[in-house]
């Protein structure tokens, strides 16, 4: 009869078989797979989205009646043309930066100083699917506040609402720009406090060079804006309230706004994986 013994030595695991060692005395006890990053974003999206919705619906409205109140007030002296889009446009986007920016460096920087980075580090989950999967789940949460103030918005300065289906592409594409920055933010931050602290510094970045007409704005102000990444989702729902869009631009500010994403999610991921390790 065959007898199989295991002993644990640091690790690593004593496999004899009928008495005798195995050919080279100890083996490596084998470990899970790793998940693979599709399953494994999903797993995060599902979680992070669940969690959303019960703890950051009075976020949310807070965020979208912020929003709706910014656009009130500029109706006082804003009549319409390119400044009435400019307001709309950046209003929308501004409860994307509310969530995905604001609240996301919240959430990283309360998570890296709580040590629950410990705990995503023990799964065997690819680090871009913790990144991406919590920076989808709060972009995600803005899309009903977007749409909601956008629709007040135009009907409120009098705008076009045919192209409205252009937040399809403005929300995701800004939400992965904005939760890439704010993911960052909260990361990189070395203190909690700080953490917050960058997150509503670029949530008022957001709304003094979103919501602002880019006109109306001075040299070296301006040319900050164009560093901002909701900037280009921005312009992109502002010229789609023209008359007759001009569908490439659009399309350019999109394609940009999408290679910001991109690059701030990169960004992201890197300082989860140098976060975790320490």
């Amino acid at each position: 009869m065959s007898a199989v013994s295991a002993e644990a030595v640091s690790g690593r695991v004593r496999v004899q078989d009928g008495g005798r060692p195995r050919p080279g005395g100890e083996a490596a006890f084998p470990l899970a797979p790793a998940a693979r990053l599709l399953p494994a974003l999903a797993a995060v999206y599902r979680a992070q989205l669940s969690r959303a919705r019960v703890a950051r619906i009075p976020l949310l409205f807070v965020a979208t009646f912020q929003s709706v109140g910014i656009m009130v007030l500029m109706r006082g002296v804003v009549d319409g043309g390119d400044a009435a889009r400019a307001v709309v446009a950046g209003s929308s986007v501004l409860v994307v930066a509310f969530v995905a920016l604001n609240l996301l460096a919240q959430y990283f920087g309360q998570l890296r100083a709580s040590g629950g980075l410990d705990h995503y580090a023990t799964l065997p989950v690819p680090p871009a699917a913790v990144v991406l999967g919590a920076a989808g789940a709060y972009a995600s949460f803005t899309v009903p506040g977007t749409v909601v103030t956008a629709v007040v918005g135009s009907v409120l300065f009098g705008l076009p609402l045919g192209h409205l289906w252009v937040l399809a592409a403005v929300v995701p594409l800004s939400g992965a720009a904005l939760s890439g920055l704010g993911a960052a933010l909260g990361l990189l931050a070395p203190r909690q406090e700080l953490a917050t602290l960058c997150g509503q510094l670029g949530m008022s970045a957001a709304l003094l060079l979103g919501v602002l007409p880019a006109a109306h704005l001075p040299a070296p102000i301006a040319y900050a804006r164009d560093l901002l990444p909701s900037t280009y989702g921005v312009e992109a729902l502002a010229h789609s309230f023209d008359a007759r869009p001009d569908w490439l631009l659009i399309a350019v500010d999109l394609g940009v706004c999408a290679g910001v994403g991109v690059l701030s999610l990169a960004v992201a991921t890197w300082a989860y994986r140098r976060a975790a390790v320490r």
